[in-house]
């Protein structure tokens, strides 16, 4: 499918933040994080570009992590409008989660979730993220948890959401996979390596034994 490039319709700023966002969905890809096109990962417009206005940058859904392109990704408002001529639809879900993050949390810049293997084994256990790595001491210090509440298409889940994630930076979203909030999208990422590499030494260490 041809994408028309936005590079010369949109401000240089919304430009390089497409870039950003579009170089991190393929890292995602690349480490493996991707789950086809289920989950999103979200960056803010800053307010220089949308006049104070509370815009972002999604997925387009449909397309695979690897295929995402700085042109392809959506700008939406609050209400999921569309805010430029495109053909792909949002996530219902993944406009839920965002738009509930990014209205709680105006300070941060992106929004990545995961339902990885190891993220959502973890998800699924009783007690969560164990103190048992010097990986695990980062998400500690700033984790919060959201418990189950099928799959997140109803905007009535928002509310629960954000007070669930207060001032948290790591969010376990039970039996779900896992969230990271970041002041930009780099800060994000990190943190959700830190998070899928705190999960994975869990699940070794827990069938391991001993």
């Amino acid at each position: 499918m041809h994408i028309p490039s936005l590079k010369e319709v949109v401000s240089a700023e919304e430009w390089a933040l497409r870039c950003d966002l579009a170089a991190c969905y393929r890292l995602v890809a690349a480490y493996g994080w991707s789950d086809l096109v289920f989950t999103h990962i979200s960056a803010k417009l800053p307010d220089s570009v949308t006049g104070g206005e509370h815009h972002f940058l999604i997925n387009p859904y449909g397309l695979m992590f690897d295929e995402i392109t700085a042109s392809s990704l959506v700008k939406v408002d609050m209400a999921c409008n569309k805010l430029h001529d495109t053909p792909f639809p949002v996530n219902p879900a993944g406009f839920v989660i965002h738009s509930a993050v990014h209205e709680a949390r105006p300070e941060a810049q992106c929004v990545l979730h995961t339902h990885t293997r190891a993220g959502v084994a973890v998800s699924a256990q009783k007690h969560g993220i164990l103190p048992i790595s010097q990986q695990s001491t980062f998400v500690l210090a700033s984790l919060a948890y959201h418990a189950y509440e099928g799959v997140a298409f109803r905007p009535d889940e928002k509310p629960r959401l954000q007070a669930d994630l207060g001032k948290a930076n790591y969010l376990v979203l039970r039996n779900h996979g896992l969230l990271t909030v970041g002041r930009s999208i780099a800060d994000a990422f990190l943190s959700m390596y830190t998070f899928e590499n705190t999960c994975r030494i869990q699940i070794d260490a827990l069938a391991g034994g001993g």
